[in-house]
């Protein structure tokens, strides 16, 4: 989703993230094909940034000296399928990732709803999914190897030393380049779909209990409207029968027809009569949740998990206690009325269960996931610095790969093991080699 220009080893080309929002022009793009190449090129350079679908939207990957993509090292390394752990290499890509657990009867056990990114990216960034009794990706991880500053390959695993694998698992890539990536999966699964339109001040008076009483709870809400979109997820094994009797899969017209034509076509084509025209993006926001139907279906985990995104836009995310979830909300509808804003895009609300690495989101408490969007072609920071108090007010905690303001005093204080990380940081690449503007700020 990133827009990478040149071929392996290229100089002089640009690159830029999925929004557009950050460009830059490295001097050498790197694609090496084994994990022995990204040893020797990062002894050969000054300093390196590794990037994977370029789907954050901060400058988390981006360097003016050099980036590397790992998109050939991509694939199974091993699967212990008596403990169901696989190992991949870093740069296999989500979207793949189905495929390749197939034949071992396996699946990730929870997922997002977009596929692009590279394992290494995901899991470096706390990205997750939504469910109370699921972590993110991070939380999942059982062993991890990554090549550091002086090109030497070193492993972590959560049976010889769990607390430094904990502390090395979300790094943004401060700590070097990983290269692979063990990961606890579960057989496979399928998942009843139930979509359905709802009354928002219901969902957020009674958003923690919905989200125990199915396996995935996730809510999109509208600004300016009273209407929401819920989705329900409850997972099945394959073969088993289905709850309330038998649920049809949906047809490749209906998926295509709730995909790619109202959920991205007509939405594109209303926002951009909403650019020309914003005083109408209020009726547009109460046409999209009136036209909302009552959808009910399974299909493969990922099959559902996963929605196509081909509008692009802005986006910042902070995963707030779950508890004080529901109140951000409200403060931030009131701020948005307060503004006289036009927002298009719905509010995204999502659940995880605590884990314990380190610097996930999700670190220690159940956490309620408050991601709020601007089209592409909006000035995102003429809202997302405005926003963004009301979160931090919260007690949240920004996503790696989205949009923030926050600086390595802000993260010392969210975080109990940040400056233990910033030292072994330190310890691992005194030179920055591995560093940037954008990670100088969150641990220098």
């Amino acid at each position: 989703m990133s827009k990478l220009i040149g071929a392996r080893g290229a100089k002089n080309k640009g690159f830029s993230n999925w929004s557009g929002s950050v460009r830059t022009n490295p001097q050498e793009f790197l694609q090496p094909r084994s994990i022995e190449e990204v040893s020797q090129a990062v002894q050969r350079v000054g300093s390196v940034r590794t990037v994977g679908a370029g789907h954050s939207f901060t400058p988390v990957a981006a360097s003016d000296d050099v980036m590397m993509n790992l998109d050939y090292l991509s694939g199974i390394v091993s699967v212990d399928r008596k403990r169901k752990r696989v190992r991949f290499l870093a740069g296999t890509r989500l979207r793949d990732v189905p495929r390749l657990l197939r034949p071992f009867g396996l699946a990730l056990a929870n997922q997002g709803d977009v596929d692009p990114q590279s394992l290494a990216g995901a899991i470096s960034t706390s990205t997750h999914g939504t469910g109370i009794g699921f972590t993110g990706f991070a939380g999942t991880v059982t062993g991890l190897r990554l090549v550091d500053a002086a090109g030497q390959l070193r492993s972590f695993s959560l049976d010889e030393d769990p607390e430094q694998l904990r502390l090395v698992v979300v790094s943004i890539g401060a700590l070097g380049v990983v290269v692979e990536v063990e990961m606890q999966c579960v057989d496979a699964f399928d998942l009843l779909a139930d979509e359905s339109g709802g009354d928002i001040d219901d969902i957020l008076d009674n958003f923690e209990a919905y989200s125990r009483e199915v396996d995935h709870f996730e809510c999109y809400w509208f600004p300016h409207t009273q209407a929401a979109m819920t989705k329900r997820n409850t997972r099945l094994a394959p073969g088993e029968p289905t709850p309330g009797g038998k649920t049809a899969q949906r047809s490749k017209i209906k998926q295509f027809v709730d995909d790619e034509v109202l959920g991205n076509g007509a939405y594109a084509a209303l926002l951009g009569i909403g650019r020309m025209v914003p005083q109408t993006i209020p009726s547009f926001n109460k046409f999209a949740t009136s036209v909302i139907s009552h959808n009910r279906y399974r299909a493969s985990a990922h099959e559902v998990f996963v929605s196509p995104r081909r509008v692009r836009f802005h986006e910042m995310e902070y995963a707030v206690p779950l508890a004080d979830g529901p109140e951000a909300v409200r403060e931030i509808r009131r701020f948005i009325d307060a503004q006289g804003w036009q927002i298009a895009f719905p509010l995204e609300l999502r659940t995880t269960a605590p884990d314990d690495v380190a610097l996930s989101t999700a670190n220690g408490r159940e956490s309620m996931y408050i991601a709020f969007h601007v089209p592409r072609f909006k000035n995102p920071y003429e809202y997302m610095p405005k926003v963004e108090p009301l979160l931090k007010a919260a007690g949240g905690r920004p996503h790696w790969g989205k949009m923030n303001t926050l600086t390595r005093a802000d993260f010392s204080a969210l975080y109990p093991r940040f400056d233990e990380f910033c030292a072994l940081r330190e310890e691992l690449d005194p030179q920055w080699r591995f560093g940037s503007d954008y990670t100088r700020r969150v641990f220098g």
